[in-house]
């Protein structure tokens, strides 16, 4: 075949199967990456680049966020594609923004698990692929608008000091490794990659900055990679007025025992937002769970499912044993309770203690 049929033939073929798409007809290395193209063969593919051929599928709004994410995958791959083809690959942004309305952020659904990072991809691709003002001070925007991040310090472990207390680093309890433990730090990633792209309007990253976390500040001052306006302007970002590092540190039962009201210190940690993440409320069920200190009160307030199977369930069983006795109605009436669906808005252990006190008192 001819060199120019053949690039041709492939060019078409990167079309038809973007990346993380496989030809069927064609085996591919399951894990190596796609080597980059040569000059030559990135000149024919300039005609697909862009993928044409899916600005007019159905559902723009997805098509055009999937379109985008296709083209910066590739201009990853090829990175001369940014002197190359930047007027081609600046207009596919714009058109792809323009098309999906992708600017205009949706209200988040409470099971909406994907929301953060659809927004995070979106800002990512854009830092790329943009130059187009408005349209990267509309990703900024989209990234002040996310929730912080729960950023909690896990209670000690008798394990895992045994297992690894020598190897630990110094600073393992500092906020920006705190971060990211659960990859907490990828807004602040996401806003270092927005501001070292030269259209990214200073004002807008600004305003990102005094809506961040005070860890993500710390992160972006530790371990970011960014032009040195960005670093200076996260470093002026007042810090609270009560210095407070934002995070939540789960005490062991001795720490709690010198403080001069544990079960407030208890009560405190669930009534943190860090419950309202789901990476960070099993930590805070656990610590409160296995603490010396917790009352009834404090289980009261924790999903049943929690208490009765994750998190110490003998504590449990001893208080099921007081509240139900020898009432046959009581244990057949915590056998229907406990039949909820894993989707399903699970009642806390106090609704399920309570919704047993109904039940007939006959005993067996």
């Amino acid at each position: 075949m001819h060199p120019s049929s053949r690039a041709a033939e492939d060019a078409r073929t990167r079309a038809a199967y973007p990346y993380g798409e496989e030809d069927p007809g064609e085996e591919l290395p399951a894990e190596e990456p796609a080597p980059a193209l040569s000059e030559d063969l990135l000149w024919a593919c300039l005609p697909a680049l862009c993928l044409p051929e899916l600005a007019a599928l159905p559902n723009p709004q997805v098509t055009a966020r999937r379109t985008l994410h296709h083209i910066t995958r590739r201009a990853e791959a090829n990175p001369r594609l940014a002197g190359l083809a930047a007027e081609q690959l600046h207009a596919a942004a714009d058109a792809a923004v323009v098309r999906g309305q992708l600017l205009q952020l949706p209200e988040k659904q409470e099971n909406d698990y994907e929301f953060d990072g659809r927004v995070r991809r979106l800002a990512e691709d854009l830092a790329l692929l943009s130059a187009n003002p408005d349209h990267l001070a509309g990703a900024c925007a989209q990234l002040a608008a996310l929730d912080p991040p729960a950023v909690v310090s896990p209670a000690p472990s008798r394990t895992l000091i045994r297992v690894v207390d020598d190897s630990l680093p110094a600073d393992y309890d500092r906020p920006a490794r705190l971060l990211e433990r659960h990859s907490e730090h990828r807004r602040a990633q996401t806003l270092a990659a927005l501001a070292a792209n030269p259209h990214t309007p200073h004002a807008a990253v600004t305003d990102v900055l005094n809506a961040l976390h005070p860890a993500e500040l710390a992160w972006i001052a530790e371990k970011a990679e960014g032009p040195a306006w960005f670093l200076e302007a996260a470093a002026d970002v007042p810090a609270p007025e009560d210095e407070d590092d934002g995070v939540l540190r789960l005490l062991g039962d001795d720490e709690l025992a010198r403080h001069p009201d544990p079960a407030a210190v208890l009560q405190s940690w669930l009534d943190s937002p860090a419950t309202g993440d789901i990476l960070s409320r099993s930590e805070i069920y656990r610590a409160l769970a296995k603490s010396r200190h917790h009352t009834l009160e404090h289980l009261r307030q924790i999903p049943a499912d929690e208490v009765l199977a994750r998190q110490e369930p003998e504590i449990a069983l001893k208080i099921l044993l007081e509240h139900c006795g020898r009432s046959t109605g009581r244990w057949e009436a915590l056998a229907a309770a406990m039949t909820f669906e894993y989707d399903e808005t699970k009642p806390t252990f106090g609704e399920l203690l309570d919704s047993l006190n109904g039940a007939p008192a006959q005993t067996s």
